[in-house]
């Protein structure tokens, strides 16, 4: 990854619209020519790009900016920790139509087995709605006479870790259920 900033030129007229930092600083942040810059200032490059905030974006921090501002020899740095967008967006997996129906039936299987999952974790595991995993569980899915008890990590819609994990945090809920209804019975046993 380089350390040029994301939509540099309209980054380089936020900077010259919002800052006081010299223009070879920018320049150099954004590289660019300083004439580019000097231009974007004085209104003849850049005139239909509209500015892009490095802070918001995460690019720069406002210490950065300041730190830059007073000292016309230190360059800007960019903030790379915030900017690997790719690791932040969590894409959706198609699911082919042939199989869809292995959703339902992976639903089935995490209450059969698992019953003790509330219907948002079993949602969450299999890529379901809360609607359709509260309807299988209550038998009134509309092809429930048609499901078969499949395995979501034989149907590749979730990992032996994730319900592990699902598994562990439905305990913890329980045992915390179990601890706050006993000290309710001993604040009512001592009144």
């Amino acid at each position: 990854m380089s350390d040029k900033p994301f939509m540099p030129k309209a980054t380089a007229v936020w900077l010259v619209e919002n800052t006081k930092i010299s223009f070879k600083q920018i320049a150099d942040f954004c590289e660019l020519h300083e004439l580019e810059i000097k231009g974007i200032a004085d209104g003849d490059v850049a005139k239909g790009i509209k500015a892009y905030n490095p802070i918001l974006a995460g690019q720069l921090t406002r210490e950065e900016i300041e730190s830059s501002s007073t000292d016309i020899n230190r360059p800007l740095t960019l903030n790379k920790k915030v900017l690997d967008i790719n690791s932040e967006k969590k894409s959706q997996k198609y699911i082919p139509l042939s199989k869809r129906q292995d959703r339902p039936n992976a639903a089935l299987w995490l209450i059969k087995n698992y019953s003790k999952l509330s219907d948002g974790q079993i949602c969450k595991l299999v890529g379901s709605t809360k609607n359709t995993v509260s309807l299988i569980r209550a038998n009134k899915y509309w092809n429930s006479s048609n499901l078969i008890s499949k395995d979501p990590v034989v149907s590749n819609l979730c990992s032996q870790i994730d319900i592990q994990n699902a598994v562990d945090k439905a305990d913890r809920k329980i045992a915390r259920q179990k601890k706050e209804s006993a000290k309710k019975a001993r604040a009512t046993e001592s009144q």
